[in-house]
């Protein structure tokens, strides 16, 4: 019987999960630019999504910030400074999860803080760190179960990128790089399904820095985030929260000569990914 009820119970998941095609099937999903976050609301928002402060159980993982001190011996995080901005939003569980080990995450003992967590919460840094550290891991198969669940799963930066499918900027030689030459870079872990997902465009004027991405999988959509910036998905959809812009690279979309092969949302704006449609519009997008 117990047997039975597991087989209908991953029944279950796996067609709600085929119900949508980009983003998950429960739960949500916040996608931040990079740069400072406050005042934007973007993460007040996301312990309102994981429960609220006084119920919300936070998982925050440090490790895009590097598996290596500059000395070349692995990097010690402190959970007290890693958790510090959190408590400070009166967040009264929040937890730090970080290993250099992939073996290490593939252990009950070390995913166990994910079986209960609300919210979990991907800081900044180099992406291919939390590649290196969580890829084929249980750990990533329980950062699953996090929006299976119902819950959030966010994340800024290197943080943002890691939810795409395709891994903006994997190469271990710099973050110049958009697409990398190493296979084990070239995925992230993708909560948020058949995308590619570039972070901090505004500052670092990267705005057309992943068409060449689109133009090699042209079935991918692409995200692009200012700083101070995210996307709320939900499902097929999402809205843009924030201070600026989000470039979306949409191959299907017909662009005259002259025009850059992506179009702008901007705070308020909800785009459905299943149908490429702005369903939304908030001030200052071009009605296209």
């Amino acid at each position: 019987m117990r047997v039975m009820l597991l087989f209908v119970a991953a029944a279950l998941v796996a067609g709600a999960q085929s119900l949508t095609e980009y983003g998950p099937a429960k739960g949500t999903l916040f996608v931040v630019g990079g740069g400072p976050l406050e005042g934007t609301g973007i993460l007040e928002a996301f312990i309102e999504r994981a429960g609220g402060p006084e119920n919300a159980r936070i998982v925050v993982v440090p490790t895009a910030g590097g598996n290596k001190a500059a000395d070349g011996t692995v990097r010690v995080y402190k959970e007290e400074q890693v958790v510090a901005s959190w408590k400070k939003r009166g967040v009264r569980n929040v937890r730090m999860l970080h290993t250099h080990d992939p073996k290490v995450a593939d252990t009950e003992e070390f995913a166990a803080v994910l079986r209960d967590a609300t919210g979990v919460w991907f800081d900044g840094g180099r992406q291919w760190n939390i590649v290196d550290s969580y890829a084929k891991t249980l750990t990533l198969r329980e950062f699953h179960k996090v929006l299976e669940r119902g819950g959030v799963i966010g994340g800024t930066s290197a943080g943002a990128t890691i939810q795409g499918d395709y891994l903006v900027r994997g190469a271990v030689a710099g973050s110049n790089i958009v697409m990398t030459p190493e296979p084990e870079h070239e995925h992230g872990f993708a909560f948020l399904r058949r995308s590619a997902i570039d972070q901090h465009i505004n500052t670092r004027n990267r705005w057309d820095d992943i068409i060449p991405v689109i133009q090699k999988y042209p079935n991918l959509l692409g995200l692009g985030l200012s700083e101070g910036t995210a996307v709320i998905v939900n499902g097929d959809r999402f809205e843009v929260i924030g201070r600026w812009k989000v470039a979306v690279h949409d191959n299907t979309r017909l662009y005259q000569p002259w025009e850059k092969p992506y179009y702008v949302l901007s705070p308020g704006d909800v785009y459905n990914m299943k149908t490429r449609q702005i369903e939304k519009l908030g001030i200052g997008t071009p009605r296209k």
